[in-house]
């Protein structure tokens, strides 16, 4: 790579999942234009073998960049261990009901599952249809009989938190929290790098080949917490203003930071800077709108679904435009 490419931002292409409950509105309303249907998941961000997202200039993963600059990841201990990118960030669309889940963490992801990153989430609601809902926890404690019972009975629903939601809600999913995504959500999740996913309850539906999806019951009772879960509250969010843009924080915990940035330089005549430290990369995806991120010898356009990863300790830049975006660090 150049010494002109050295820190500077570029723009990621996305990988498509087609899980059996996604539409078509990543299509639709993204415009990602992929031949994928079901369209459930944009992997907009990704290291992660089961699906690598594109550096579009330079034709290379953003695991090769990584593997070839190091030092874009930043010195934040999350940002360097095991020397991978720790995080994945997605696009959802929940045509129909997730299964109902739960991810396990660091330490039994590593000793069961060959030394993978466990999954603690956040999910950002871009969209929600009017009587949109989410699973989050058990109403009250259940014991692991009472669980393993309620899948063989197809009654389990009736053990568990239903969570209405709308757009601009958010919420944190710690490993160990028995969770889904229900019908009619369009979804940003920010994670952990890890695709550990235990099912245990799936409507009892059958996949394009004619069975049903495999359960990993006995592996999602060793990690769900059993105890009852109080429905989510919604936390304060202060809007903090600077030249053209004003930012929230969405989220923090030790594995990720979110931030949303509201970006209007539309009448304004200074633009907002950006600009990373040593201590982690930062991600920039666009939920809505567009702009253009520019600096030395950087013209990035972007447009909604778009995500630019930034990397540690860049090159100062400058954003232009009016769009929503999520800024994601370590």
């Amino acid at each position: 790579m150049s010494k002109s490419h050295k820190n500077r931002p570029f723009l990621l292409t996305p990988v498509a999942k087609d899980y059996l409950w996604g539409g078509s509105r990543l299509n639709d309303d993204f415009n990602f234009n992929m031949e994928c249907d079901p369209f459930a998941e944009a992997w907009v961000c990704s290291c992660h073998p089961d699906g690598e997202s594109i550096v579009a200039e330079l034709n290379c993963s953003l695991s090769a960049l990584l593997k070839a600059h190091p030092e874009y990841l930043g010195t934040h201990a999350v940002a360097v261990a095991n020397g991978e990118f720790p995080i994945l960030i997605k696009l959802i669309d929940a045509k129909k009901n997730l299964s109902v889940q739960v991810h396990p963490d660091d330490e039994y992801a590593n000793v069961y599952e060959n030394g993978s990153l466990g999954k603690t989430e956040m999910w950002y609601i871009l969209d929600a249809k009017k009587d949109s809902e989410l699973v989050y926890g058990f109403k009250q404690d259940v014991t692991d009989a009472q669980v393993r019972s309620s899948i063989d009975n197809d009654t389990i629903e009736s053990l568990l938190n239903h969570v209405q939601v709308h757009k601009n809600d958010l919420f944190f999913i710690e490993s160990g929290t028995v969770h889904a995504i229900g019908a009619g959500c369009l979804i940003a999740e920010i994670q952990e790098s890890s695709n550990l996913t235990y099912r245990l309850y799936d409507y009892n539906r059958i996949d394009k080949n004619g069975n049903k999806r495999e359960l990993h019951i006995d592996k999602a009772m060793d990690v769900t917490n059993l105890k009852s879960s109080a429905a989510p509250h919604q936390p304060m969010r202060v809007l903090k203003y600077k030249n053209g843009a004003a930012s929230e924080l969405l989220t923090r915990c030790k594995y990720f930071q979110v931030e949303r940035m509201l970006l209007n330089t539309e009448v304004q005549r200074k633009l907002a800077t950006f600009q990373t430290g040593e201590n982690s990369f930062h991600c920039l995806l666009c939920v809505d709108g567009c702009g253009v991120l520019f600096g030395n010898e950087v013209n990035i356009p972007f447009f909604k679904g778009d995500c630019i990863f930034v990397p540690a300790e860049s090159i100062s830049l400058k954003l232009h435009g009016k769009a929503q975006m999520l800024n994601v660090s370590c």
